[in-house]
């Protein structure tokens, strides 16, 4: 790991209140980016191994959890893999509004010319090198240097294209950018609490049928779906809906989040600013089977962590037949029978460990694999490839 200068990473945490639109970050990044202790359980959570997370903040899970790594060395000449702790993703997210293209690239671009001149990059021109974003890589690939234009181009420089970039939504075209699961609000330290909560899962009473918790997208382009699956579900009686936005604070708790998951056998997925959700990944916690309506919101997205064969623990509905109408999206989950929904949930159940990230500050913490492990495991095991690639 690089010890890099605090300009590329703590050093933009002093710029807390500015690091996401439409939210103040400085709570959130407390706890090594976990944010607060949940207090108010709703009833459904238990009393520890839960946290207030904004979907902002892998960068910082993941430089806390190397720090911690069991195998992490000091000499760069022996190491598989090196990790560029720099927080790509907060700094952009300070920028995108009402800052010019110089302003935006900047500390990337300054980011890249710091590794160059390291004798770790000349080695292999950083092709054993990673980073993680804690933004979808569409803020980071901007393709022309038009001031009307999104983001940075960041992922689009040719060094960076030389690193294994792990993202919680990539390009699925880009070879180098894997997914990884957003961050949920359970982080366990120990096993008997994942288990507890895998039991609490399958014993959930689940009274509806389906479930969406968001908010209408009106101002996005037509292709989006999210206002007819938002009118089906308040067309249905089958349907809850917990309605968010910008003045719904229920939205913004995780255990009124898990209660709507945890009463319901399907949860709806469209797709919102982007195609994927951190929703997703609160449905999967809670045993919710996800129905996706865009194969890049989940399936080509997350491909070291969610089984190929999909229809397993998901629904895919095309989009383009919720669009041009007649989908009955009742008729379609009434076709599963309660032992399909029993197996599908259970499916979900067995994913739960793999997709949290524990808690690793605990005396306490035990060494079962979780999200970090899986993404630690398959960069080593990319990077060895690339250099087996370049020796034959």
């Amino acid at each position: 790991m690089y010890d890099l200068p605090y300009r590329f990473n703590s050093d933009i945490l002093r710029d807390c209140h500015n690091l996401a639109m439409h939210t103040d970050m400085c709570q959130y990044i407390v706890n090594s980016g976990f944010g607060p202790v949940v207090s108010e359980t709703d009833g459904v959570l238990p009393k520890t191994g839960w946290y207030a997370t904004t979907q902002f903040v892998l960068e910082m899970i993941f430089h806390t959890r190397i720090k911690q790594y069991k195998c992490l060395t000091t000499n760069s000449s022996m190491a598989t893999a090196i990790y560029v702790p720099f927080y790509a993703g907060l700094d952009i997210g300070r920028h995108l509004i009402g800052y010019n293209i110089s302003v935006r690239d900047s500390l990337s671009n300054e980011l890249i010319q710091w590794l160059i001149s390291t004798p770790e990059w000349k080695r292999k021109s950083g092709r054993d090198h990673f980073i993680v974003l804690g933004r979808g890589v569409w803020d980071l690939e901007r393709k022309k240097d038009d001031e009307t234009q999104w983001g940075n181009k960041f992922l689009l420089l040719p060094e960076t294209q030389n690193m294994t970039v792990l993202c919680k939504e990539v390009n699925p075209w880009k070879h180098y950018e894997f997914g990884v699961p957003f961050p949920t609000c359970f982080h366990p330290s120990r096993e008997s609490e994942i288990i507890s909560w895998q039991d609490k899962v399958r014993s959930s009473e689940r009274p509806w049928l389906f479930t969406f918790v968001g908010a209408r997208r009106t101002d996005q382009a037509a292709n989006n779906i999210r206002d007819q699956v938002v009118d089906l579900c308040v067309g249905s009686k089958l349907c809850k809906l917990q309605s968010c936005g910008s003045k719904v604070i229920n939205c913004r708790s995780p255990g009124s989040l898990m209660r709507s998951f945890l009463s319901s056998k399907f949860c709806l997925q469209p797709r919102g600013d982007s195609y994927t959700r951190k929703s997703t990944f609160d449905s999967i916690l809670s045993g919710c089977i996800p129905v996706f309506f865009n194969l890049w919101s989940a399936h080509d997205q997350y491909k070291w962590y969610l089984p190929r064969n999909y229809t397993k623990y998901s629904v895919y509905i095309p989009e383009d037949e919720v669009r041009r109408g007649g989908i009955d999206i009742n008729d379609i989950l009434l076709r599963y029978s309660e032992e399909q929904v029993r197996e599908m949930r259970e499916e979900l159940v067995k994913m739960i460990p793999q997709l949290v990230y524990k808690d690793y500050s605990s005396s306490n913490v035990e060494s079962f694999k979780d999200a970090f492990d899986v993404a630690i495991d398959r960069v080593i095991e990319r990077i060895r490839e690339v250099g087996n690639d370049e020796s034959s």
